[in-house]
């Protein structure tokens, strides 16, 4: 294998056994994660807030470099058209929607941003790393595979350091700003699907999708059952974090 063969990902790559799926690199890689929670956690928890943003910073800048590295090979090694350039360029699955979020809410410090990042992160990563469909896949971990697993473990990291290093604040009065949020993703996703065309289904939520087929349940069904587990969802991260606000209301 050549390095030209590795970082273009051009290598014959087999399936690995199983689909990789709860391998050994797999359940590392997990591990690895909730260590690195909880020793960032404890570590950074009684230091200043620019030492916490600072240390984030550099897991995001992680982040954007294997991305710029990734899409500078796309640029070199795909014939170019807008499509194609749109496909390359821009977050296409939730996951790298994720990426991005993580990224601006570490440069923008905003609590709007930190709740938004976590709450998409933290169930795109979930998906992720339940049934994986990247990464852990292939028996060579060349540089797609690699992409994938250090973007998907960093912004899983990183959507729980928001919270357990307090940068995130959870409150009914200000969950506007997220469902905004919400709603312009939302409308990204469609201009994904049906304007560009660069991705069919970036969270899951159009018809006959890998989610529903997974599940084995018809689309109508489905629909209503998504959409009553993202308001649940979303919902936990402010009855715990607004939770003494609620619970007072309701005495």
């Amino acid at each position: 294998m050549t390095f030209k063969e590795w970082i273009c990902s051009s290598y014959a790559n087999p399936a690995a056994p199983g689909d990789g799926v709860f391998g050994l690199l797999h359940i590392i890689t997990l591990v690895l994660c909730a260590a690195m929670v909880v020793v960032s956690t404890i570590l950074l928890r009684n230091k200043s807030e620019k030492a916490k943003r600072i240390f984030l910073f550099v897991l995001a800048m992680i982040i954007l470099f294997f991305g710029i590295i990734r899409r500078i090979v796309g640029l070199c090694t795909k014939e170019l058209n807008f499509n194609t350039i749109m496909y390359i360029l821009l977050p296409r699955p939730g996951c790298a929607i994720s990426c991005f979020l993580v990224i601006l809410a570490t440069i923008f410090n905003k609590k709007t941003w930190y709740n938004f990042s976590s709450i998409v992160g933290l169930i795109c990563a979930i998906i992720f790393f339940a049934y994986p469909g990247a990464g852990f896949t292939n028996k060579y971990i060349l540089f797609e595979q690699l992409y994938s697993i250090v973007t998907h473990s960093l912004f899983f990291v990183m959507s729980i350091l928001f919270m357990t290093l307090g940068l995130t604040e959870f409150r009914y009065k200000s969950i506007w700003k997220e469902l905004i949020a919400f709603v312009i993703i939302l409308i990204y996703s469609f201009i994904e699907i049906y304007i560009l065309k660069i991705n069919a289904d970036p969270f899951y939520f159009m018809p006959n999708n890998e989610v529903q087929e997974i599940v084995g349940m018809g689309y109508t069904l489905y629909a209503v059952l998504y959409g009553i587990f993202m308001v649940v969802y979303i919902n936990l991260f402010y009855l715990i974090g607004d939770r003494k606000t609620v619970f007072k209301k309701h005495k």
